[in-house]
Formats: structure tokens, sequence, C-alpha cells
């Protein structure tokens, strides 16, 4: 997750954090792009550069775009003063996958909405490229998921055949798939265990391309995920983990709850209801009728939106409607608030992680600013053998995600699968 669902709060960031940006959402986006670089996705000089070139400009969804989508382009390009080997242009596609994505965050509030999903598409690419580079390259293919294609990427330490345990990495309600290998397909290869990235409903290429919105349902995602790997002699069937990162934290719940394979599950965060992400005030529109809670949106709330804040709302909720996804693109505001709010009202699990049999570890995080207290709540429903982690300040590992310390974040998440899987 690297913009704020709601209008950023006013209070400043949290303490030891750096200040890249005078507001909070957007110094939260550029922490996330600057903490990669300690996984190979970000170059630390690179990013802060792009910060500097920004604040320059005047911070603002348009320039925040432009700057990183321009440092995108550049990095997809051989450099003109030398003929670079494939690790080199394997890195330099994996940082342009991350700078696109950091483009695409915030294009929904720039001058081009409509520049979405080519924008989607040349972060897509720069993965693609990087994926391409490494050795052993992952496998991929389509797994079906209803009607739609489910888009894999398989890691491997190597090309020996050897069945290793594995751990299927689920994204967010806005990552990338960059992020996927920030936080876990590399410590996973580093550690002897093969990573699966794929793209569910709301996410990626199913999003942007394909336009399926999020689903409550996520074992129907998750199971035939787990088929595929069932069915590779590389899988070690017994030693097969979820982990689920920010929005996905409550994703892999619900999965876990019905998907009876899984060995072991982590929620990065833990979390029962997505929905309390939304200030009280957001979500009181939410009436009992949709045409009573439309008239509210319509009428009394929409016409007072800043463009900041509508912007943050366009970008929040494309994920789970599909015409709000189309309207933004158009530079317009949705009008239907009904229909994308009951949906992620309906991703709450409250009901069923007790469900849950597996061994699981609930992260938390200091300062978390999108679920506080959720993670905690989510520990005590659970009756499953469980463990509770906090990532803290005194590390620099607060906030959702622990932004500034992805390798703390995943030493803390793979110690914990190798003792426990």
């Amino acid at each position: 997750m690297r913009t704020s669902p709601v209008p950023a709060p006013k209070a400043g960031p949290a303490p030891g954090v750096m200040t890249l940006f005078d507001d909070e959402g957007f110094n939260f986006s550029g922490l996330w792009a600057l903490g990669g670089a300690g996984q190979g996705s970000a170059d630390a000089g690179e990013v802060l550069t792009a910060v500097n070139t920004i604040n320059k400009a005047g911070l603002s969804a348009q320039t925040y775009t432009q700057t990183f989508r321009r440092l995108g382009d550049r990095l997809t390009k051989e450099p003109g003063n030398a003929r670079p080997d494939a690790e080199t242009m394997r890195f330099r596609a994996l940082r342009a996958a991350q700078y696109y994505a950091q483009a695409l965050s915030c294009v929904l509030g720039s001058e081009d909405p409509g520049s979405e999903e080519a924008l989607y598409q040349a972060g897509r690419g720069a993965w693609d490229a990087f994926c391409g580079l490494c050795d052993p390259a992952p496998v991929t293919d389509n797994i079906t998921y209803e009607s739609t294609p489910l888009p894999v990427w398989f890691f491997r330490p190597d090309a020996s055949g050897r069945a290793r345990p594995t751990v299927i990495l689920t994204n967010g309600s806005d990552g990338q798939n960059v992020d996927m290998w920030t936080y876990g397909v590399r410590t996973a290869l580093d550690r002897g265990w093969n990573a699966l990235v794929y793209d569910g409903p709301g996410q990626g290429q199913l999003l942007f391309v394909n336009r399926v919105p999020f689903t409550p349902s996520w074992e129907h995602v998750v199971t035939p995920v787990v088929d595929w790997l069932l069915a590779r002699s590389d899988v070690n069937r017994a030693k097969i983990a979820l982990a689920g990162l920010s929005m996905a934290g409550n994703l892999t719940a619900r999965a876990a709850a019905f998907e009876e394979r899984i060995a072991a599950l982590v929620a990065m965060p833990g979390l029962l209801e997505p929905w309390l992400a939304f200030p009280k005030q957001v979500r009181e529109i939410l009436a009992a009728t949709k045409d009573e809670t439309n008239n509210v949106w319509n009428k009394e709330v929409a016409p007072k939106l800043s463009r900041t804040d509508a912007a943050i709302l366009k970008t929040r909720f494309e994920p789970f409607s599909v015409p709000a996804m189309l309207a933004a693109r158009q530079g317009k505001l949705f009008t239907d608030f009904y229909t994308p709010a009951k949906l992620i009202q309906s991703l709450a699990t409250t009901n069923v992680v007790s469900r849950i049999k597996v061994p699981t570890l609930v992260l938390d995080y200091e300062f978390e600013q999108f679920y506080p207290g959720q993670a905690r709540q989510m520990y005590e429903a659970l009756t499953a053998p469980k463990d509770y982690v906090r990532l803290t300040a005194a590390t620099g590992a607060q906030m959702h995600c622990s932004p500034m310390a992805p390798q703390q974040h995943c030493e803390v998440v793979f110690d914990w699968l190798q003792q426990t899987v």
C-alpha cells in the first residue's frame, strides 16, 4: 500500500521517520521506494535525486508521476556510454519497475489519468524484462481462475529440480510485482526457498487490463495456485506457506480459513476489516440503500472534495469498481459509492479467522497508520498455534509494512518460516 486510503491525517509523521515530502501520503510513498534500495529494487541516489526534483518543481501528483515515470523510462534504455552486461540490465529493469509503480500510484491525480493502463504496462514490461534475465528465470504461467487467467511467476534458487519449501507471496490493494521481490522473493531465494508471485483479482494485470475487481472469496484465488504448485516435482508438498502483505494480510487469512493444504500463514499485518481503514466520516456515507448512499455522496460529499482528496479516493476505490476506475481515467469521480463500499465491507474476516488451523505469524507495526489495533485483534481471535511480532521505531521498522526496513521485515518472516515449516 503506497498511498493513504483517505485524506492524510493532520498529525505529523511517526517519530524517527525521514521527511522526504511535507505531505504524509507522499512521504510514505517515497520512503517505500527508498527502502527498496537494500533489496536491489531501488537505488538510494536515484530516489533522493527524484525527491529533490519533485520538491524543487513543487510537490503534486503531476510532478511525482512525471518524475518517477521519466526515471523508469531512462532505466529501460541502455546507458549510452557503456555496453552493460545482463546483470546490469536485470537490476536496471527491476528499479524501473519500482519507479513506474511509484508513478502509477499517483497517476489518477495527475494531468494525464488516461495513461494509467499504459503506465502499468510499462512497469509490467520492466518486471518481465527483469524476470527474463534472472538465472534461472522464473517459470511463468497463467492459472485458470473462473474465466480469467491468473499470471504467476515461480522463482527457484536453481534449476536442480530439488523439492523445496515454497512461499506464496500475495500483494495488497495497490502493490505491484516488484514489491513482492522486496518483501519476500529475494530473501526466499537466499534461504533456499521457492517463491510464487501472482496477480489476483483487483491487482496488476487483472485490474488494469482484464478489469476484474477484488473478490472477498480469496480462497477461490489461492486454491488453483496451490493446485498448480502441487503438480510440480520441485515443490515440497508438505511445506507450502502463504504470506500476505498490506491488505493481503486480510485476504490470505480468508484463504487459509478454507484452503487446508497450506502449512503456515503470515499476515503482514494482521487485519480483520479493511473498511475500517477509511475514516468515520467516509464510512458514514454508506447508508441502508444504494439510492440513499449515492444521493449523499453525489450531492453532499463529492462536490466538496479537494482535488487531492478526490484523487486519493479514486485510487483507493478503483480496485473494487471497474466503473470507478474507468471514470477516474477520464478525470471524473465515480458516482456509485455504494457498490465498491459494500465490496470493501464484505472483506471482513472477523467470522472466519477462528477456522484457521495452521501456525500463523501476525505482524504489527508501531505507528501503524491504516489498520491500528487490528493485528492484535486478529491475533487474539486465532485459535491455531500463533505468534505475534511488533516491528518498532527502535530499529526504524515502524509504520505500515516497515517501508524503511524491508530487510528486517523479511528476516522476521523467514526466520519464523524456517522454524515453523
